[in-house]
């Protein structure tokens, strides 16, 4: 197998130098190498609205969503979500004007369901925003609403972090989790640390400016084929890098027609690699260090991705960059549940990757000060780093750590609640 010692990998990864890396037999189902080789995962329409209640430009995002679909459809592409993301107009309203609003937003979600389509309203709190009365309103909006994400503010570049809007995200969270079952409503609610609006990954994604529309991805299989093929770290990056270019381009020249048909403005792709059931991030990871997950070199390995991703002669927006969300990868749920990670080691990786803390099932009686806790090292990280972050955590209501928790949800899988040191 491979030539070089286990104790070696991280070293190996660090320098980037010629020592051949662990061969896998991993094949996926349904990966035509004559195929795209990934997913999209969405395509976001961003729109203005001059409220929750305003159908016109909804109507007119949801048209354009569905003339998309058909196009990339046409062109062989799977799309699996059609998404909205709008301004974020509530982020500045008053606690009364936003307890007002809950019925028209109600009246959205099941307008946007009807359609089969996902929208995100964006920060729903300014960063400063000190409204007791909040995650009481973001457990009703989570509670009376299925389709409908949202975030709080938690760090701006004006501001760097917001100490009332970490409080308030850890919070909601608490109450969210209360409200829902199984805690799934905190599925459509994060804690957002610079994150630029054109993101189209939920549930950070917010508009600004005219309409516009980008694409997100889930393509960790083209990832794990291009490291299976390779015989050291340069020439897997060197075939990662070509295979996503000479894959994605085809679909950004047709994005691009598709917008300006549309008068809408191209934002480009998030080339993050989502995962999915049968698209692991967490083995693409393994195929390139040859070691579990969670072990040494892990870190060495996010970081070779992430400079592949940040290098693309491409049009990029959102993080483009590495997502471990934990309870959508059975390979990282996997890792977790045998304990090879910590959530402390998943805020490491985030300092050479992307995301945050991302779907991190934790004890359901975690208090709102140690969420909290967790929420300001992931702002202070993206401020530090002038980078974008989120945390999307899971309290789990009545488990507690080392618990098996399950969802009956088709983008979850089964993990094991992870404890907090």
């Amino acid at each position: 197998m491979n030539d070089w010692t286990r104790r070696d990998v991280l070293a190996m990864l660090g320098a980037a130098a010629v020592t051949p890396l662990a061969r896998s037999a991993w094949r996926g189902p349904g990966r035509d190498p004559a195929g795209p080789g990934f997913r999209i995962r969405t395509i976001t329409a961003g729109t203005t609205l001059r409220g929750p209640a305003d159908a016109e430009p909804l109507h007119a995002a949801l048209a354009f969503l569905k003339s998309a679909k058909r196009a990339v459809a046409e062109a062989g592409y799977e799309v699996q979500t059609l998404r909205i993301a709008t301004q974020p107009f509530l982020e500045d309203a008053a606690s009364r004007a936003r307890a007002d609003a809950l019925p028209a937003l109600q009246a959205l979600d099941r307008a946007v369901a009807a359609e089969g389509v996902l929208v995100s309203i964006g920060p729903v709190l300014a960063p400063d925003g000190d409204d007791p009365d909040f995650p009481a309103w973001a457990a009703e909006l989570a509670r009376t609403t299925h389709n409908t994400s949202f975030t709080a503010r938690v760090a701006s570049p004006e501001r760097g972090a917001s100490p009332r809007g970490v409080t308030a995200a850890g919070e909601a969270m608490v109450a969210i989790a209360r409200a829902t079952a199984g805690g799934i409503g905190n599925f459509r609610f994060a804690a957002a640390a610079n994150v630029a609006a054109g993101t189209p990954f939920f549930p950070v994604a917010y508009h600004s400016g005219s309409d516009a529309v980008a694409i997100g991805l889930e393509s960790p299989p083209l990832l794990s084929a291009a490291f299976a093929g390779a015989n050291t770290l340069a020439d897997a990056k060197q075939r990662l890098t070509q295979s996503l270019e000479s894959r994605l381009g085809p679909l950004e020249r047709l994005m691009r027609s598709v917008a300006h048909q549309d008068e809408r403005a191209y934002l480009g792709i998030d080339v993050s690699p989502a995962p999915g059931k049968d698209a692991s991030i967490g083995e693409a990871i393994e195929v390139l260090t040859g070691v579990p997950f969670g072990s040494a070199s892990t870190l060495a390995g996010c970081a070779a991705i992430t400079d592949v991703l940040k290098s693309l002669r491409l049009k990029t927006c959102g993080y483009s960059g590495l997502m471990l969300p934990v309870l959508e990868d059975p390979v990282l749920a996997q890792r977790a549940t045998e304990g090879r990670f910590s959530v402390r080691e998943l805020l490491l990786y985030s300092s050479v990757c992307g995301t945050g803390l991302d779907v991190v099932p934790l004890p359901g009686d975690t208090p709102a000060d140690r969420l909290a806790g967790l929420i300001v090292d992931v702002a202070a990280l993206s401020t530090k780093l002038r980078k974008p972050l989120a945390a999307r955590l899971f309290p789990v209501p009545g488990k507690a750590a080392g618990d098996l928790v399950h969802y009956d949800d088709p983008y979850l899988t089964d993990c094991a609640v992870m404890k907090l040191e």
